[in-house]
């Protein structure tokens, strides 16, 4: 069988038209690894995230406990090394938790806000703003995301 002259144009076009399909679906499946990629790249840190936050979670209660324990400190033991020395972890562990992106909720002075704060009393009865007059228990944010909310007191002003 021999190729007609008139025939090769044709099958040039069918294989430029074949290499055109090739092309484009090859481009199709490198865009939908690359889109792999950063799924899978974005559900990792996630991930990450979650654990993170889960482990600072479980260690909340110690610093709680650390800060209960120094609001009583005998009058005479203020200056004694040994409270100097439980300061420094307190401080410490602050610090920790601040490199791993950890921030304290504000709380006193500050308005009511029931996606920070949850509210344990409620003082007055008038007026249209809440106040936060008093914390509780300090409430922590990682990245935005609220790990557990501060209890406060709240006033309506």
């Amino acid at each position: 069988m021999s190729d007609k002259p008139s025939d090769k144009p044709s099958k040039l076009q069918q294989l430029k038209s074949e290499v055109e399909q090739l092309t484009e679906a090859l481009k199709r499946e490198r865009a939908d690894v690359i889109n792999i990629r950063r799924r899978s790249e974005e559900e990792r840190l996630k991930l990450a995230g979650y654990y993170k936050s889960m482990i600072v979670e479980s260690f909340l209660p110690v610093i709680d406990n650390f800060e209960r324990s120094l609001k009583h400190i005998p009058e005479q033991l203020v200056d004694d090394p040994y409270i100097k020395g439980i300061n420094g972890i307190v401080k410490q562990f602050e610090d920790t938790l601040s490199n791993l992106g950890v921030k304290r909720i504000e709380t006193v002075g500050k308005d009511f806000d029931p996606n920070l704060h949850e509210a344990v009393s409620m003082e007055g009865d008038t007026g249209d703003k809440e106040i936060v007059t008093e914390e509780l228990q300090s409430g922590y944010t990682i990245d935005d995301q609220v790990i557990r909310h501060a209890m406060v007191k709240v006033k309506r002003q």
